[in-house]
């Protein structure tokens, strides 16, 4: 038998088996228990329970870390007075990542300073906090970084990174003409996507101007609408565009795509 104190043993039993709640906490809670005549099962319970909900912190933490957020804001902050048009029932409900777990897909559409960003930011944070992968980035420099990793013969193990997140965020679609590869890689990638996850996109363009601004004229040649809006066909064929703003799912069950409008700040 050690002749260690049971301390000291305790807390390297409880370090080896990655408890640190559990040797943070046990002593004051144990305090805690006998005062209040609780018994032993009641203290592991209670124990058990802060580790767990530690463990669940931490893990929520490497999750914001992992998605590489510019900044870390919820819809809590969201100022909704400031645009009153904006379907608010709608953002919570998308808050509630169903669409997510559906593989369903995002458009926010509006013009600068609506805050497509915060909310984008909002649900991708939900996400997180829901056990979900998520990841964050612009388009310009998803495209950026596709081409580079074509140019340095990784761009299949970089495709299958993106496309493994349950949750891709692509902001300021539009922001920077693509150029014509760009554009076909970003295409490849959203059509990689469909059916295995769900994809959000950002962007301060109407429809009718995302192809003009895409920068390839091949991708503007076959059209389709949706709501009167030109839309590229192979980027429908991927987002599955319905002519109802309430879409989830086409005829067939598969994933559909919602939009959510920004109008201008009153």
């Amino acid at each position: 038998m050690s002749t260690e104190a049971p301390e000291i043993l305790l807390a390297h039993y409880l370090k080896t088996l990655k408890l640190p709640t559990f040797q943070r906490e046990h002593q004051k809670l144990a305090r805690h228990c006998a005062t209040e005549g609780v018994d032993h099962v009641c203290y592991l319970f209670r124990l058990a329970e802060r580790e767990m909900i530690e463990r669940d912190r931490r893990k929520v933490e490497r999750r914001i870390k992992a998605a590489k957020f510019p900044v870390v804001k919820s819809l809590d902050s969201f100022d909704f007075t400031a645009i009153p048009k904006l379907n608010k029932m709608q953002v919570l409900e998308l808050a509630r990542c169903e669409w997510i777990e559906r593989r369903e897909n995002v458009i926010a559409l509006g013009p600068s300073g609506t805050g497509k960003t915060h909310v984008a930011l909002g649900l991708g944070l939900a996400a997180c906090q829901k056990g979900l992968s998520v990841g964050f980035t612009t388009a310009d420099a998803l495209v950026s970084e596709m081409m580079e990793a074509r140019d340095e013969r990784r761009l299949l193990r970089f495709q299958k990174q993106m496309a493994a997140y349950k949750l891709l965020i692509i902001d300021e679609l539009g922001f920077v003409p693509l150029s014509k590869t760009g554009a076909e890689l970003l295409f490849e990638l959203i059509s990689q996507r469909y059916e295995r996850g769900a994809t959000m996109i950002t962007s301060n363009l109407p429809f009718d101007e995302w192809t003009e601004t895409l920068g390839s004229e091949r991708l503007t040649g076959a059209r389709c609408y949706w709501r009167h809006f030109p839309v590229e066909q192979r980027f429908q064929k991927a987002f599955q565009l319905e002519t109802r703003a309430d879409c989830g799912r086409d005829a067939d069950g598969r994933p559909g795509t919602r939009i959510l409008a920004l109008p201008a700040r009153q």
